[in-house]
């Protein structure tokens, strides 16, 4: 009978934790990115057109 190691498991998943949490966080700073640049160019036209 063979005994699986426990913590090569344990690694796994917390590799695979922390991949994925790397990846989410780049995704959330390309969308804050491009957020801000929308609303910037939004808020930019507002100006504008107030001041027309």
């Amino acid at each position: 009978m063979k005994t699986y190691n426990k913590p090569a498991t344990s690694k796994l998943v917390a590799r695979f934790d922390n991949e994925l949490k790397a990846i989410l966080m780049e995704d959330l700073k390309a969308y804050r990115e491009k957020t801000q640049f929308v609303t910037s160019n939004k808020q930019a036209v507002v100006r504008q057109l107030s001041a027309a």
